[in-house]
């Protein structure tokens, strides 16, 4: 049994500090029987929490007894209590006695295999012989019967010998009687079983428990010796998340990195650096002129660390970002979903799934969304159809294979926003500087994957994967001519342009091959990862250029066509991957787990001229990118951990030094160290992480000869990060963050020494929390309230006189759920804030006050 201890919790929420005396239990699990056990990654871990929060209203003041002093008195005089269990044993029959100290919500039980399972919300455990109840085999019929804490409530699991029991439920003020009568083959009719219900993954809200991104294997976040953040469809549906980089906003230490003239894409900094290519479903997914729509997003995984050791090499130095998918249902789904907003913004998605055939052998899932919207910024508008099929093939008992595919046209007024000049950040936000005829871009990205696993057995299992990204586009904008300081005219409001037009190609592939299982040496466990990629990718560009007038930016007027387009360059980059890597998930003991795992990769690059049909720099690199890690949990919901690990990233610009030298790869390094809390069972988890991230080989120019460069410059970013996520109360969600980062310039012959990182603030802050009423005639109605601040920026590197001002941003939200709809009006930038975000030289103004309506309806 678990020994209490209380730990001293101060949480900042919107710049207050509350004390709160909070239980923490430590300790091994009691198993029913004396002994004590306790899950590895592979089983699903739960934590033993007797106390919880009650899910109706606040107790008012002069109903709460005067001794409460701490949350924990307050929660064992208002929190309804199971004082006892007893088992009466009637003929072939069984009757369940549950002493309560109060009236409870109704019971919810469901069919799991052979198992019925009781689950009882709002209600702890409080028994005089431990936290958790077992009997083995209390009737021929019975094999088990299992009570023990589950999330906000508890959980009666009965398991019959040979099929699912039957259950009566009578409840009074103080006892909950389950009446257990042996079951058939089969739970047919509502009669037989209560409720039945999907046996697909509990829905974890805010603070789901498990990632894959950090490992590639779906372990227990306190397992892991990493810095992962998770952020679910739950935080992207009630943020009315629109482009993903919004999502930064609940990441610390994570900032947007705009897209492509305004495309939404999926790019961001972490840490300090740009990341430059995410990842869909593990595989890569450089997603700089190819757009992401968030309507068959399931989660979005932030690793905030070096990534090479699973990943290889490529702009993920400080950290990758994985885009999980939704994945067919067996139970049959339909969802329509309409939104509007202000700026004349319309659009619409469908969610259909379930099964093909009878059998559930074949599952399939069918995503649509269509968007078409105006914007704040003058002239600007947007267009984007997305079509998303997935299929489940359930080949056998221990095979699948998921085939999806992906398809979206986005067509899009090509606006970069201003040059960071001081003199642009006094214009109104809504001022376009190119041409409204000329201005505009498209893109058609098509995305195909597939993923085999085979189970050999319980402990061991093969997967197999392919993903292939094709994007295809053209743009043709006025661009600036004139990249330096103050960018316009003596006059102070003169801008030179030109006319540019671009055929542009992404291809991006990758099949990796996977073996996973788990092994016993001794005492100690081992969860073995061995994975061989291959990965190709290419960008191919042809650029033409032409004359066009100049514009007065103080007071615009629109209208000049371009001259005759010319070839101005045709070029192409890339790179071939083979990768071999290998990691090993150890538990030495219960509390005492290490990560471990290197990579060991053979890139090639190239970069060509195709214009002259020349090659600017090929070459071959092998680079080892290792990783190490350490968790020691000292309790049952503490966890410490430390990282170190190395990263890389091909030279495909670099070329030759002077004397001929080719480039070697960007290196980096990172030190972690950070401790993980949970808090009310698993409901509410912190995670708190202090790092110092080493970027070294970086190009800087020749002393002897500025046409070249050499590798002797170093950037350096360390800071704290702080991220809150979870369920306070029932019905009561938070995500709170905080990070200091402090990026700069370590070492260069051209840049000072201690420049700021471009773009990069050295304090952020935020908070999003819902709230949803969970009883009497106002059940359903919720409300939302989100606050960002972001302090002041570099505009450039190196750093000028100009600087992005710090600013805060509220949100705010009002949601009405009933039955199978849903209502909502989303508030971004309530009190209009003005402020800018960056997209490695240019200057984006982000939205003024913006309204979203929302209704969705599910079948």
């Amino acid at each position: 049994m678990g020994k209490t201890t209380k730990l001293l919790m101060g949480l900042w929420i919107a710049g207050l500090v509350v004390p709160i005396a909070v239980p923490v239990w430590a300790g091994e699990t009691s198993s029913g029987d004396g002994s004590s056990t306790r899950s590895t990654a592979s089983e699903l871990q739960q934590t033993v929490a007797p106390e919880k929060l009650p899910s109706g209203a606040i107790p008012r003041l002069q109903e709460r007894e005067p001794d409460a002093s701490t949350v924990e008195e307050w929660l064992a005089q208002s929190t309804v209590q199971i004082t006892g269990i007893q088992l009466n044993p009637i003929g072939d029959s069984l009757e369940i006695v549950l002493e309560t100290t109060g009236e409870l919500a109704a019971v919810t039980t469901s069919i799991v295999g052979n198992a019925l399972i009781a689950d009882i919300p709002n209600v702890v455990l409080a028994l005089p012989e431990g936290d958790s109840f077992q009997a083995a085999n209390p009737t021929e019929a019975i094999a088990l019967i299992t009570v023990s804490p589950r999330g906000d409530g508890v959980r009666v699991a009965i398991t019959g010998t040979e099929a699912p029991p039957l259950a009566q439920v009578n409840a009074s003020s103080q006892t909950i009687v389950l009446s257990i009568t042996p079951g058939t083959t089969t739970a047919s009719t509502a009669e037989e079983a209560i409720q039945i219900i999907a046996t697909g993954e509990q829905d974890e809200g805010y603070n789901p428990s498990t990632a894959s991104t950090g490992t590639r294997i779906e372990a227990p976040l306190r397992d892991v010796p990493l810095t992962l953040q998770v952020i679910p469809r739950q935080v992207i549906e009630d943020r009315q998340i629109v482009r993903l980089t919004e999502l930064a906003d609940n990441v610390p230490g994570v900032e947007p990195y705009s897209g492509y003239g305004g495309l939404p894409s999926n790019d961001y900094y972490i840490r300090g650096f740009n990341t430059g290519e995410s990842f869909r479903n593990g595989f890569r997914d450089f997603t700089f002129i190819s757009p992401r729509d968030p309507a068959n997003v399931e989660r979005v995984e932030f690793l905030r660390g070096p990534a090479s050791v699973l990943y290889g090499g490529g702009f993920n130095l400080s950290g990758a970002v994985n885009t999980v998918t939704e994945r067919p249902l067996a139970e049959p789904r339909y969802e329509v979903d309409g939104t509007i907003g202000n700026y004349g913004f319309y659009r619409s998605t469908v969610d259909l799934t379930g099964p093909l055939t009878q059998d559930d052998f074949l599952l399939y899932r069918l995503n649509f969304a269509y968007t078409n919207a105006d914007s704040f910024r003058d002239f600007n508008e947007s267009q984007s159809v997305f079509v998303a099929p997935v299929l489940t093939w359930n080949i056998g008992p221990r095979t699948t294979l998921i085939t999806e595919f992906e398809y979206q046209n986005y067509d899009y007024v090509f606006d970069r926003g201003f040059p960071p000049g001081e003199v642009f950040l006094s214009l109104p936000r809504d001022r376009f500087l190119f041409e409204p005829d000329l201005n505009r871009a498209q893109f058609d990205s098509y995305y195909f994957g597939y993923n085999f696993e085979h189970e050999f057995n319980d402990q061991w299992r093969i997967r197999q994967g392919f993903g292939g990204l094709v994007v295809q586009g053209n743009t043709e904008a006025a661009v600036l001519t004139n990249f330096s300081p103050p960018f316009v005219d003596a006059d102070g409001r003169t801008l030179q342009r030109e006319a540019q037009r671009t055929d542009e190609l992404q291809e991006n592939f990758s099949v990796q091959t996977e073996v996973i299982g788990e092994f016993n040496t001794g005492s100690i466990n081992h969860n073995l990862l061995f994975g061989v990629e291959y990965a190709r990718y290419k960008f191919a560009y042809d650029f033409f250029s032409a004359s066009l007038g100049s514009i007065d930016i103080v007071d615009s007027e629109y209208g000049d066509e371009p001259g005759e387009y010319s070839p101005s360059f045709f070029e192409e980059y890339g790179t071939r991957n083979v990768g071999i890597y290998l990691q090993d998930l150890v538990y030495l003991t219960p509390n005492l787990i290490v990560l471990a795992g290197g990579r060991l990769d053979f890139n090639n690059t190239f970069y060509r001229d195709t214009l002259n049909n020349s090659t600017f720099s090929e070459g071959s690199e092998t680079a080892f990118s290792p990783r190490l890690g350490l968790v020691y949990q000292p309790g049952e919901d503490t966890s410490l951990y430390f990282n170190w690990a190395n990263a890389f990233t091909p030279t495909i610009f670099g070329g030759r030094t002077r004397t001929g030298e080719a480039f070697e790869p960007e290196r980096g390094e990172q030190f972690e160290i950070g401790v993980r809390q949970e808090f009310f069972g698993d409901r509410l988890a912190a995670n708190l992480a202090l790092y110092h991230l080493a970027r070294r080989n970086v190009a800087t120019p020749d002393p002897q000869d500025p046409n070249f460069s050499i590798q002797t410059g170093a950037q350096t970013s360390r800071g704290i990060e702080l991220d809150v996520t979870g369920e306070i109360l029932p019905g009561w969600n938070v995500i709170a963050t905080y990070a200091y980062t402090d990026a700069f310039v370590s070492e260069d012959n051209d840049i000072p020494e201690g420049d700021r990182l471009a773009g990069i603030p050295r304090n952020t802050a935020s908070l999003w929390t819902t709230y949803e009423i969970q009883g009497g005639d106002l059940q359903g109605l919720g409300f939302g309230l989100g606050l960002v601040y972001v302090d002041e920026r570099e505009a450039q590197l190196p750093n000028t006189d100009v600087q992005l001002n710090s600013y805060f941003r509220t949100d705010a939200r009002l949601f009405y759920r009933r039955n199978n709809w849903q209502a909502a009006v989303n508030i971004k930038n309530l009190f209009d804030v003005e402020y800018y975000n960056t997209q490695g030289f240019f200057i984006t103004p982000q939205a003024p006050f913006t309204v979203l309506a929302n209704i969705s309806v599910q079948f």
